[in-house]
């Protein structure tokens, strides 16, 4: 008796483990770098990535691209999103970018939303950045956009 009631548990897990998603969710950290204080537009994206689905970690205010990073690091995180109203772009990304350098995290997309003048986007581009959201870009865009271009994680093999 005991052998058949094994079995059926077995086949409910098997079956209930092939129901369940596979994917871990979509890690995103959201931050609003230098002495920018206005965080609406931020906290709009932070909620509309949530809302699709993804788990968004909320670096609030006044970071630093250290602080960023290290966040980012300790999240281990698949996007950074950096949210840029001040102009400071130029000084900020590139560091942000150098940093993530630094700590290995080539699997992880940076994507720029804000205030970032048309000259500035090619430049961006260049060091790294994946896309720039101008001010008008819908949500569903972004969404479908983080969710093309997050880079798989595998676990890494002993050799």
């Amino acid at each position: 008796m005991y052998p058949r009631a094994f079995a059926l548990c077995i086949e409910l897990c098997l079956s209930s483990a092939k129901k369940m998603p596979n994917e871990q969710k979509i890690r995103v950290l959201v931050a609003k770098p230098g002495l920018d204080g206005h965080d609406r537009g931020a906290k709009v994206i932070a909620r509309a990535l949530r809302d699709a689905g993804m788990e968004v970690i909320y670096t609030g205010l006044r970071q630093t691209p250290e602080m960023i990073v290290s966040a980012a690091v300790q999240e281990d995180v698949h996007v950074i999103g950096l949210s840029i109203l001040s102009g400071a772009h130029n000084v900020i990304v590139p560091r942000v970018m150098d940093l993530l350098k630094q700590s290995k995290m080539d699997d992880v997309i940076v994507v720029v939303g804000g205030i970032i003048p048309d000259q500035d986007v090619a430049h961006l581009k260049q060091i790294g950045v994946a896309a720039i959201f101008q001010p008008g870009t819908a949500m569903d865009a972004i969404v479908q956009f983080i969710r093309a271009n997050i880079k798989p994680r595998t676990v890494p093999t002993a050799g």
